[in-house]
């Protein structure tokens, strides 16, 4: 299960002459930055599987609740970025943001492959929804299976590290995770045809990521 009720699901490229100052960031300052802030649980930081999943990386921070993701805490970091962290968000691409409530959360902990699945869905298809994902948790070899519904007014708001980049796009309504041992165990074909029976609007964007990094909660002071 999700460490907390809300999250911050990040997907984005980098620049390949920034690659390496980007790893050196995102490990040293930036992740243990954001799970400093309080009510900030755990971030974790995944790569693309192989060339078909795109954008490269995928980053998840879990948290208490929206209210944290919508607080004051936060939302000082987010207006008072670092120089490490202009420098190297000024190299992301193709970014999506999205912070979310988390409607449904199954599984005994995390795995070490992750397939995210984006996507709309009317709000009131979410008792739908939470009986896929359910339904998922329990296939063999998965670790979870957590289903988010993005707040978009909040995902939309432009802080003062965000407000002149021009690599950030709009965020799905929603989002599916699964975590598995491995690769073959998030190789599920019927899964799209699970989620248009529940009137998913078009087929989602999807990704398989190997898990790099995980960040538990830490006493980092700026």
């Amino acid at each position: 299960m999700l460490a907390g009720e809300a999250v911050v699901a990040i997907w984005n490229g980098i620049a390949p002459e920034l690659r390496e100052r980007f790893y050196d960031w995102h490990l040293n300052e930036h992740m243990p930055e954001r799970v400093g802030i309080p009510g900030f649980r755990r971030g974790r930081r995944a790569i693309a599987q192989d060339g078909t999943t795109a954008p490269e990386f995928f980053t998840l921070y879990e948290a208490d609740s929206m209210q944290v993701l919508t607080g004051s805490d936060y939302a000082a970091r987010l207006n008072d970025p670092t120089p490490g962290t202009r420098e190297v968000t000024a190299g992301f691409q193709a970014t999506t943001r999205a912070m979310a409530q988390v409607v449904e959360s199954r599984g005994p902990g995390l795995g070490g492959v992750l397939a995210t699945l984006r996507f709309e869905a009317e709000e009131w298809l979410g008792t739908e929804l939470s009986a896929v994902t359910r339904a998922l948790a329990a296939l063999p070899r998965v670790a979870g299976a957590h289903l988010c519904r993005t707040d978009l007014p909040a995902s939309g708001v432009r802080s003062a590290e965000s407000r002149d980049r021009t690599d950030i796009t709009a965020p799905p309504g929603w989002c599916l995770i699964l975590e598995a041992t491995d690769v073959a165990a998030l190789e599920l074909p019927e899964l799209a045809a699970m989620l248009g029976r529940t009137g998913v609007r078009a087929a989602p964007v999807s990704g398989i990521y190997r898990l790099e990094y995980v960040r538990h909660k830490t006493g980092f002071a700026p």
